[in-house]
């Protein structure tokens, strides 16, 4: 290598040698004291926020989808053929049981009851004739006896021929919502044509699936809380009603069915939701996450009193909504560090920002 070369190189690497030490000097190395003053940066105090420790009621849920149904929910369908004569809802409408919802043309049925009773009238007087000769034995035993048997026979057929006309008129069987009339007024219906649906919705229910390993921890009457991208920020209460008793052995979960009080109608059949099932509910203290620090194995916190921090070892639990459940290391009312962690250490001296007392609530959303 020529002479030149070699200084160049030389030059290049004092260069950079002089820069690393400018940047370390600048930016690396500790400030000095003032004249007259000991010490180091970062010597003082290390200002902290602090959260306290909480006594709350965590919960253990879980998530499911269902769909929402009636609690009963029947196609309106006549029993006899007709011509419709009067659709008496309309779509939507809150029917109570026994209201008429459609009537069909009755012109021959009534014929048919004015007929049998005409029949059952002149049964009874021949009945009553008969008896009375009867009497006088002036007509025989059987005689009697046919006079009875043709009155019965006129009754079955006035039963019969009122049944038919009754069939005419359809009700609503309980209290519901009546849907979309599929069929016009005027147009002529056979038995079984469906006509609308009526549901009960003062109640809906939500079937959904759960894992098998839950099955022994959902029980009947356990609370669930339902909600829908139709209602945003509302949310719908209800309880488990029924848990199916097998396992589908190719998913591995069982059905289980949930009750929503719907006293208003708010919520249709047919309905997504997204559910949230409460397991259990336990008392635990709590303090916000941001508090916990994890070195190796170790899990602890900075426990603050008389000013200097502490540094102590806490088992954790649940964690919820920023919150984690302490199991052991802490007291209900113990304030811990929250903001700046990286310089308190064990024993320091702590500057504190905040009120102590402030709680792991307002910590959590970020007061």
């Amino acid at each position: 290598m020529s002479i030149w070369k070699q200084f160049l190189v030389l030059a290049l690497l004092a260069a950079l040698a002089y820069g690393g030490y400018e940047g370390y000097r600048r930016y690396l190395a500790p400030e000095e004291a003032p004249a007259g003053q000991s010490g180091r940066r970062g010597a003082g105090p290390a200002v902290v926020e602090l959260a306290t420790a909480e006594m709350r009621t965590l919960s253990e849920t879980i998530e499911a989808v269902g769909t929402t149904r009636a609690r009963q929910s029947i196609d309106i369908v006549p029993e006899a053929s007709g011509r419709i004569e009067e659709i008496a809802f309309a779509p939507g409408q809150h029917v109570e049981a026994g209201a008429i919802l459609v009537r069909l043309d009755d012109t021959i049925a009534r014929a048919d009851v004015a007929e049998a009773d005409a029949k059952l009238i002149e049964r009874e007087r021949v009945l009553e004739r008969v008896t009375q000769l009867r009497g006088t034995n002036a007509v025989a035993e059987a005689t009697l006896e046919e006079a009875i048997a043709r009155l019965a026979e006129a009754r079955a057929q006035l039963d019969r021929a009122e049944q038919r006309l009754a069939e005419r008129i359809i009700r609503a069987p309980f209290d519901g919502t009546v849907g979309l009339a599929e069929i016009d007024q005027g147009a002529r219906v056979s038995a079984g044509t469906f006509i609308t649906r009526l549901d009960d919705l003062s109640d809906v229910e939500v079937e959904f699936s759960l894992p098998e390993t839950l099955f022994a921890r959902v029980k009947t009457g356990q609370k669930i809380t339902a909600t829908s991208a139709a209602f945003p920020g509302r949310t719908f209460d209800g309880q488990i009603e029924a848990v199916d008793s097998r396992i589908d052995p190719v998913s591995r979960s069982f059905r289980t069915r949930a009750i929503i009080p719907n006293p208003d109608g708010t919520l249709p059949a047919g309905m997504f939701m997204s559910l949230e099932l409460t397991l259990s509910q336990t008392d635990r203290i709590v303090v916000p996450e941001e508090a916990i620090v994890f070195q190796a194995a170790e899990t602890y916190v900075f426990r603050v009193a008389e000013e200097k921090a502490r540094r102590v070892s806490v088992e954790t639990g649940q964690r919820r909504a920023g919150l984690v459940a302490i199991l052991d290391g802490l007291d209900e009312g113990d304030h811990v560090v929250v903001r700046g962690l990286h310089r308190v250490r064990d024993g320091g001296a702590i500057e504190i920002l905040n009120t102590p007392g402030a709680s792991a609530t307002a910590t959590e959303n970020g007061s």
